[in-house]
């Protein structure tokens, strides 16, 4: 069985959160639910969860500052222990936990960071306005056109070798929204590491509220040309 913890961020997901983590269950990995206060109450929720599971874990954090600092937080607490793997997914069952151990089996294989995508051929979106379909599509190819070779830049389903999470300097990422999986998946290709993109099927959330906003999609704008100057002064 692989050594790998997945980070599962919540914030007002009580909705979603139970049925997470039966569905995570039977997999054989290790989740760490980070919880940014959320006032709904999933914080409890996942202490409850914790205390009947040796494998389910919960890292507090007091307030909400976006999914990448999250991310962040998580990652730096998974390290702290020794697991070869890390893993990343939304809570809200956009992304098919049954697809976790392929994620896995792809890092297995070879991949340093295996990204669930959406824009190869196998993947594809469910239940998607048009207008949605066009700010996802257009962030993939304005990302390919700027910074990197990847279909589905903006994917946030993805399992990370341990070396790469070490290497990527987490500590100087300040991404708060979407563009923090730009970032991360750039970084680890200018690091030398090898991405794969896994084909699955994106379906948009079932229970809850998405938390998309305008603030979120300006600051995928604007951070990629900066990552961008930044690779070419030799600051990335």
């Amino acid at each position: 069985m692989p050594n790998a913890v997945l980070c599962l961020p919540t914030y007002n997901e009580r909705e979603n959160l139970e049925q997470m983590i039966a569905a995570l269950e039977p997999l054989g990995v290790r989740v760490l639910v980070v919880d940014d206060n959320s006032p709904d109450g999933t914080g409890e929720i996942a202490d409850r969860l914790a205390a009947e599971r040796d494998w389910l874990s919960v890292l507090h954090r007091e307030r909400k500052e976006g999914l990448g600092r999250a991310y962040v937080a998580g990652f730096r607490e998974v390290l702290r222990g020794d697991a070869d793997y890390v893993l990343e997914m939304d809570c809200d069952f956009s992304h098919d936990p049954a697809d976790v151990p392929r994620l896995i089996a792809a890092a297995e294989a070879g991949a340093d960071l295996a990204l669930g995508s959406r824009y190869v051929p196998g993947g594809g979106t469910e239940n998607w306005g048009l207008l949605r379909r066009l700010i996802s599509r257009g962030a993939s190819v304005y990302t390919r056109a700027l910074l990197m070779p990847i279909h589905d830049a903006t994917g946030g389903f993805k399992c990370f070798r341990r070396q790469v999470l070490e290497s990527i300097e987490l500590e100087t990422i300040d991404a708060a929204g979407y563009v923090f999986q730009i970032e991360t998946t750039y970084r680890t290709l200018r690091k030398g590491f090898r991405v794969v993109e896994v084909p699955i099927h994106f379906v948009d959330r079932r229970e809850g509220r998405s938390k998309m906003s305008r603030a979120i999609v300006l600051e995928a704008i604007w951070k990629v040309p900066v990552l961008r100057l930044r690779t070419l002064f030799g600051r990335l």
